[in-house]
């Protein structure tokens, strides 16, 4: 094998540009490191020499056995020369969200993969094996970790296939489709559209400090018009119970309760009205309080 340079790599800093350009035709280039079955872009005999050059290289890795020095060196060889390619690629993904550095570190997961699952003898020339390697693990990277709140990956890949099927569909009718039809033409349940359609709503979430307002004076935020917990909420449902309890006791026990609570009448004062002794009374209270304090018990539950 001849020695291998930096200026015989495939994809030197200088030549970054226009190797790249060639992993948006990848198909084509496929096809002519192949064999030429399809017709594909003319390349220079400089380029086409760099690419038998890797393939050279790849096939000397196929030989030697995992964990040998000099495959190990050829491999980070073949990576180091080809991330030009792989940062290109990222870089067309970059504007969709998340930090551009992220995607070229995932474009670069992918070349690695594509050096170590690449077969020479299969017939197909690397650029066009590793390209689809670099671009579906940067759609991964999309489907697991460009969404603001996690959703389940049956939901996301619903949710890409809804947007879809409503442009279809739209065109096809003349209208915007039903639930219904949505969920025939997806083949999915009614409920699962439903939780596709919510899905969609949190790909991205909006800051709580965000301005908002009419026209460009916008001084009110989000977290304005977010109601607060009110704290004589609890009182209002004390109240409503308080009043099916009370409704509830006979009359003799509504009217100690009035006179003891109500007019602030003592308990002796209450005996000598109902005609009985203040301890009377006062086991009356105590059975009465303990009878209303039932109704604000959690209801045991059923096994």
């Amino acid at each position: 094998m001849p020695e291998r340079t930096r200026e015989a790599s495939p994809c030197t800093d200088t030549e970054a540009g226009a190797e790249a350009g060639a992993g948006s035709s990848a198909s084509e280039s496929s096809g002519a490191d192949a064999g030429g079955s399809t017709s594909a872009p003319r390349i220079s005999p400089q380029r086409a020499e760099q690419r038998a050059e890797t393939m050279r290289v790849l096939r000397r890795m196929a030989q030697l056995p995992a964990g040998d020095p000099e495959r190990e060196r050829l491999r980070a060889e073949v990576i180091e020369d080809h991330m030009p390619f792989a940062r290109h690629i990222a870089q067309r993904y970059g504007g969709r969200g998340g930090a551009a550095e992220d995607f070229v570190q995932v474009a670069y997961v992918g070349l690695v993969k594509a050096v170590d699952n690449f077969d020479p003898e299969h017939g197909t020339g690397f650029p066009g094996y590793a390209t689809p390697m670099i671009i579906g693990e940067i759609k991964r990277y999309f489907r697991d970790a460009t969404w603001d709140v996690h959703v389940p990956r049956r939901m996301q890949e619903l949710s890409g296939a809804l947007r879809k099927a409503t442009d279809i569909l739209t065109s096809e009718l003349g209208r915007e489709p039903t639930l219904a039809e949505l969920a025939a033409h997806l083949q999915a349940d009614p409920e699962e559209v439903v939780e596709a359609m919510d899905a969609a709503n949190v790909y991205t979430t909006a800051s709580l400090d965000h301005p908002v307002g009419p026209g460009e004076e916008q001084t009110a935020s989000l977290a304005d018009f977010l109601g607060q917990e009110d704290s004589r909420f609890e009182a209002v449902i004390n109240r409503q119970v308080l009043t099916e309890q009370v409704a509830a006791l006979g009359d003799r026990d509504k009217r100690i309760l009035l006179m003891r609570y109500f007019r602030g009448m003592t308990q002796a004062e209450i005996g000598a009205e109902l005609g009985v002794s203040q301890m009377q009374v006062s086991r009356l209270l105590t059975r009465i309080l303990r009878d209303l304090r039932t109704g604000f018990e959690p209801a045991p539950e059923e096994e």
